[in-house]
């Protein structure tokens, strides 16, 4: 179709995330481009709007992308 959409940040990090529910905080910020502290404040800031949680301990848990229902 010829139209092509800016991928934001934030989609990008779910995108990787559903793709990878385990990946790392280092290697989003390899695949996204971003510094470790860039990864950081967007996945703090996903947390606290409630996109994001993540399940488990540090190094052996998992992202979990949180549906919102629609009201």
């Amino acid at each position: 179709s010829g139209k092509t959409t800016q991928e934001t940040t934030q989609e990008k990090i779910v995108r990787l995330i559903k793709a990878q529910p385990e990946i790392t905080r280092n290697e989003l910020a390899r695949q996204a481009g971003l510094t470790s502290d860039g990864i950081k404040y967007h996945l703090d800031r996903m947390r606290k709007e409630g996109k994001i949680r993540h399940i488990g301990p540090t190094k052996k848990g998992y992202w979990e992308i949180v549906e919102k229902e629609e009201e």
